[in-house]
Parts: structure tokens; sequence; C-alpha cells
């Protein structure tokens, strides 16, 4: 890519142009357009929470895109008893090659595909895969999962699993016509602290939870303005013309399993509020004046370095969710569960738990409650999940469960409700930071099966656990 393009191009590099719903400002698109796809619910097809499809002894597995975040799923999928690795895809071929060399003393034996844009869809094709495993760009999430369902696979896709409510709605339906589970890699639900703090909320320690607070808080200015980092500077063209909160995930995830959205609860609506940007615009300048390739950057907008929505539920719960990868601040996500009788917060480190408002409960006391409450998939797995790695073991955790639950046709634990309900804040809060931080319905994806649906994250395993970790 040369040094100087024009806005055309630009807006089809960003994917503002030439993909189609993929990073468009809501107030760029048309009144029709911007309408439609924000109806509060349509008719459900089938039920997908809860629906277990037949088991699989071995799980034949195709994984798209091994970058940053792909190729430590092949080392994670590859310790695990029942799967079978048969592809691998990547535009290019050295990260392919380098994907199957990481597992070349395993009896995994996977066949790559690289090169052309359309490559991946020949592992889609294959009749002998049952799983796909998508690692790419945000941009290519949903289309890939889709594909997926359409060509009779279960699709696992990294997050968000969508950037758009029309993608949400695609995933759904698709999952619901092709009964085809869509399950989004939120890792953050698996973590440690954040299982302990379910447990103890469904056991009443907190008593009724009134509010949660979650954020994507990483510093990761220097990473995005990288010419190696991200293929072609993807996570930084993201940024790019966007203003909302775009990562909602990691701090959401374990907050709507702990008030049991979906099953029990739902969002309502919200309202979101971003800052301006104080620091990337900057940078771009900054690294323009010693190199011109950043000129070109140099002369875009870019979202709020700070932003912060709000959510209502239906049963009156809120929740608050902050969004900021620029600022010096120390990572967080927060994780504040807060309720009648108590409160846990995991950030700022360590990890804190109280029952008024005099203290925090000693450390001899936390340590109590954490062995009391450590649950049973932690006690089982969660050694060898830590020695595997993936964020300190919550990787290989999420992985092996999900692996575990299509191993015993059990039902998996993140379903396409929550990929599109989780995935949904994205586009919502692009909209109201749009519109001066006017209110948003948040659509019911379940169409109203979210007053009787069960809870699904079976972190007790009172079903399956069967599956071994190498």
């Amino acid at each position: 890519m040369g040094n100087n393009f024009g806005r055309k191009e630009f807006l089809k590099l960003v994917g503002l142009a030439g993909f189609s719903g993929t990073g468009v400002l809501s107030n760029w698109l048309s009144k029709e357009d911007k309408e439609s796809p924000y109806k509060k619910t349509r008719p459900q097809r089938f039920n997908m929470r809860g629906y277990a499809a037949p088991p699989l002894e071995t799980v034949r597995v195709g994984i798209i895109g091994v970058g940053n975040r792909g190729s430590g799923a092949v080392r994670r999928l590859s310790r695990i008893e029942g799967v079978d690795i048969k592809a691998i895809s990547d535009l290019e071929q050295q990260r392919v090659e380098a994907a199957i060399d990481s597992i070349s003393d395993t009896d995994h034996n996977p066949e790559g595909y690289w090169g052309d844009e359309e490559e991946w869809k020949k592992v889609c094709d294959r009749n002998d895969i049952d799983l796909i495993y998508i690692c790419t760009p945000w941009e290519w999430h949903t289309p890939m999962a889709v594909f997926a369902m359409k060509h009779e696979k279960h699709a696992a896709t990294e997050i968000p699993a969508a950037q758009t409510i029309e993608q949400c709605w695609e995933l759904v339906e698709t999952s619901e016509n092709t009964r085809r589970h869509c399950m989004m890699l939120e890792n953050a639900c698996y973590d440690f602290f954040e299982m302990v703090t379910l447990n103890m909320v469904r056991d009443g320690f907190f008593g009724e939870i009134i509010h949660g607070e979650g954020a994507y808080i990483h510093q990761l200015i220097n990473s995005n303005f990288s010419k190696d980092n991200y293929s072609n500077r993807w996570r930084l063209h993201e940024n790019l013309n966007r203003d909302g909160n775009l990562y909602p995930m990691h701090g959401l995830g374990p907050i709507a399993q702990a008030m049991d959205i979906n099953c029990g609860d739902q969002m309502d609506y919200m309202v979101s509020m971003s800052s301006n940007d104080f620091m990337m615009r900057d940078k771009a300048e900054e690294l323009a004046k010693e190199d011109d390739f950043w000129e070109q950057y140099a002369q875009w907008d870019y979202r709020g370095n700070m932003n912060t929505s709000t959510i209502r539920t239906h049963r009156g719960r809120t929740i608050m969710l902050q969004h900021d990868v620029t600022s010096p601040r120390p990572y967080s996500r927060i994780h504040v569960l807060s309720g009648t009788k108590g409160i846990a917060r995991k950030w700022p480190l360590p990890a804190r738990i109280a029952t008024g408002h005099d203290d925090w409960l000693s450390d001899e006391e936390f340590r109590e409650l954490e062995e009391k409450y450590t649950p049973e998939i932690t006690k089982r797995v969660g050694e060898l999940a830590q020695e595997v790695g993936g964020h300190g073991g919550m990787d290989t955790l999420m992985d092996w469960r999900m692996i575990d639950c299509l191993r015993n046709g059990l039902p998996l634990e993140m379903d396409v409700y929550d990929a599109a309900q989780w995935s949904a804040v994205i586009p919502l809060s692009e909209r109201s930071v749009a519109h001066k931080s006017e209110s948003v319905d948040v659509p019911d994806f379940t169409g109203g099966a979210w007053r009787t649906n069960e809870r699904r994250m079976d972190i007790e395993l009172r079903e399956g656990g069967t599956t071994k970790i190498a």
C-alpha cells in the first residue's frame, strides 16, 4: 500500500465501503436504514437456547485466522481430548505453516489454506469438519460464521461476533434456521474470580443483584499505531470515524451471566456518551513528523478516548460499561457486582468482597469465601488450564468446555443470543453517541423466550465434564 491514497480507497480499506454493514457510523445511514433493524424483537423461528446438537465423539475443527489469537487457539485445541484439527487457513502462508509446525509433535495433521481472500470458504466447504473456529479481524466474524452455519458447521468466533444490528439478526436467524451453534468466544466468563462471584450470586451471597460494572481499559495506542502488530493495521482502522464502545464484551459477559441476561432478565434500553479524542490524532501527527506513511492517518477523525454506556434491564437492574484503549491507565475490566447484601470488585487489584459500607473483608475472610465458592470446573481442570495457558488459563477453560459440550451433546454455555445481545452494544452505543446520548432500545433477539429460558453456564459441571486435557 502506498503512502498516499484517496478517500474512496481508504473507506474500502477500513470497511466503510465495499463491505456492506460493517464499520458504518449510524449517523451516516439513511433514516430507513437506521430504523429497520432496530425493531424491538422478531418472532423466534427455533429456540437455540438449550438446544443440544447430536454428540460428536471427535470434534473436527477448521481454524480460520492464525495471527495474534488464532495461533494460540491452535495450540490450545491440540491439547484437548477428542479434537481433530483438520484445516488451518490464513491470508499469509507463513502463518499457516508456523501454526501447523507448532503442533507437529501431536497427532494433528491439518491441511493448510492461504493466499486468496476466498480460500477460507474451502475450509467451510469440507465435509469432514464439524466446527469452524474464527480468529480473523472483526469485519469478517459475521460473514464467516454465517457461511459456516449455512454449510452445516457449528461456528465459534472471536469477539465481537457482530458489528451492526443487521449482523446480530443475521447470526440469530441463521443459527435458528440451520440449528447450528454460534458461540462468541468470550473468555472473561471463564476467568477464575468471575466464576467464583457467579457461584456466589447463584448461592444468594450478594442478595438481589442491583448493579454491575464492566470495562475494557487497556492501553493499546502503541500497538494500534504499529505497522506490524495487526495485519494492515486493521484494529487501528476500526477506531476511525466511529464513536462508541467498540469492545464491550469482556466487561459485559460475566455481568450478563450473573444477571441471567437472556434467561430470566433482558436488556431493555441504554445510553452512551464519549469524550473527545485527545490522543489518537495527536499520535498520528507525531508519527507523521518522522514518517510520512502516517500522514494519511493524521487527516481522519477518531473515536472518543473514553466511552461510558449505561444499560437498564427489564427487571430494573443497571449496568455501566466503559471502553478506553488509549489513556495511560492500568488494565481493568472493573467487574463489579453489587447486590442488596454485598459487593464484589475485581479491579483495581487485589479483588475484594464487602458486606457493608465500613470496609472490605479481610484477606483471610476473602480466602475462605474464595475456597468455598471455587466451582467444580476450576477444581477439576483449572490447574491444567493454567498450564496450557491463554490469559492465565481462561482461554483454555473456555475452549475445553465448548468441546466438552459438543462431545457430550450438551447445549453450549454461550449461545447465539448471547453473541447477538452482547455485540449489539457496539452499534447501539454508536447510535446513542451520534444523537447526543439519547436512549436507544436494545432488541430482544430471543423473541421473548428470555422470560422462560433456563441458564446454561454450568460451572459446577452437573453435566458433561468428561473431556480430558493432555
